[in-house]
């Protein structure tokens, strides 16, 4: 957040120095460029923010004005234009509009079948029928779109509160989909009869799914954009992909209005500040929660990268075994007693060859049980990056008996 700001307070300051350039005499062409490339990634809406706050610390409103040509030349486009904000729902990419698109084609589909529908009832031919059933195949594609709806944004509805409408919802989709299966498995079936029937249910059917729609693009996706973040709009346009689309795939990646400073920062491969959030495979953290996390877990994890070096290693209230600050770096064959190095090499040497991916040791220590593990750590294609030392005392789990089912007190 605090590069948002900063990125923000830094382009008010360009800004005013533009203004104070025209001022002074320069013209359009000339600040044109410094103009276009202050803007970059920032919607109009955000540089009329600014404007105003200018206008708000004392700067008289015709010098704000100057700034309306050089809009104009950058943008090649009318004032009105310019400073008409545009609707996350008209932006391709975005959620929302991929939602809306996938109704559309769902709308489009409806019709359709409707129509064969019609054809049917004037001739209850074999033809019309399996129209009437092929397109209800496609129709099932609609789970996908419930899916992404009931696993991606209805999370984020429930963190602000809002539950009771996606409860509800969620019930609603399964009764369609419920409906649609049977449909499609009535036209499957050789030994069904009451082909009447069927096309009552068909419709019926094909009604939900027309009100369900009504129901998300005027209740659902106006509530979810009034509510929502950019960043947790983000997330749900990468992680949409791993459900897949209804009867439209979005061909654009959507771009938050605001600059995503750790999106940024990732796509150019470069390594977060301390500030900012670190990307994982299902979420998001600061290096603040990271560390209190990894504190807090109830073992001791140490890490060797593939080098040999002892590279971290957590620092939990309850350590079982104790490991000063100055062993970072160090190979970790240095620290181990003499006559245990040679199992910390093999074991190594095992994970690095990939004949093993894990190995096992417990030890009694007092009245603590530590149980030792040891993991391969590889990246997605498999490469060895390093290993990871577990270490956790398992006797009070040994002493666990019989059920505990509520908080104690």
């Amino acid at each position: 957040m605090s590069e948002i700001i900063n990125n923000r307070e830094h382009r008010q300051k360009v800004l005013k120095e533009i203004i104070k350039e025209l001022h002074n005499g320069k013209t359009v062409d000339d600040v044109k460029s410094q103009f276009a490339e202050l803007i970059k990634g920032v919607s109009t809406t955000e540089i009329t923010e600014m404007e105003g706050a200018l206008i708000a610390e004392g700067m008289p409103v015709e010098e704000i004005q100057r700034l309306c040509d050089v809009h104009a030349a950058v943008f090649k486009g009318s004032i009105e234009e310019i400073h008409r904000p545009q609707k996350p729902e008209e932006i391709p990419g975005h959620p929302v509009h991929t939602f809306i698109k996938e109704n559309k084609a769902i709308q489009e589909l409806i019709e359709n079948i409707q129509t064969d529908i019609a054809a049917y009832k004037a001739d209850a031919s074999k033809k019309n029928l399996k129209k009437i059933s092929n397109n209800f195949e496609m129709l099932w594609e609609i789970d996908k779109h419930y899916l992404r709806k009931e696993n991606l944004l209805f999370p984020y509805l429930e963190k602000y509160g809002i539950t009771a409408p996606p409860k509800v919802m969620w019930g609603v989709d399964d009764e369609i989909r419920g409906e649609i299966k049977e449909v499609v498995n009535g036209f499957k079936s050789s030994i069904n009869n009451d082909k009447e029937q069927l096309i009552k249910k068909a419709e019926d059917a094909l009604n939900r799914v027309s009100e369900m729609i009504y129901k998300e693009e005027n209740i659902l996706f106006p509530m979810s954009l009034d509510t929502l973040t950019e960043d947790e709009w983000v997330r749900i346009q990468k992680e949409s992909k791993e459900f897949g689309y209804t009867l439209y795939k979005p061909k654009d990646k959507w771009k938050p209005v605001k600059v995503d400073v750790e999106g940024k920062i990732l796509d150019q491969g470069e390594e977060p500040s301390n500030n900012g959030y670190i990307e994982f495979d299902a979420g998001f953290l600061t290096p603040e929660e990271i560390n209190a996390i990894l504190n807090t877990v109830p073992f001791d994890m140490t890490f060797v990268d593939k080098d040999g070096a002892v590279k971290y290693f957590t620092m939990g209230k309850d350590k079982i075994f104790a490991r000063p600050k100055s062993v970072i770096g160090r190979q970790v064959s240095n620290c181990h007693p003499p006559a245990s190095v040679h199992v910390v090499e093999k074991i190594v040497e095992d994970f690095m060859s990939g004949k093993k991916d894990h190995e096992d040791f417990w030890i009694r220590m007092g009245p603590r049980y530590a149980f030792i593990r040891y993991y391969a750590v590889r990246n997605a294609k498999g490469e060895y990056l390093g290993t990871l030392e577990v270490t956790q005392d398992i006797a009070p789990i040994q002493d666990i008996t019989g059920e505990k089912r509520l908080a104690t007190d």
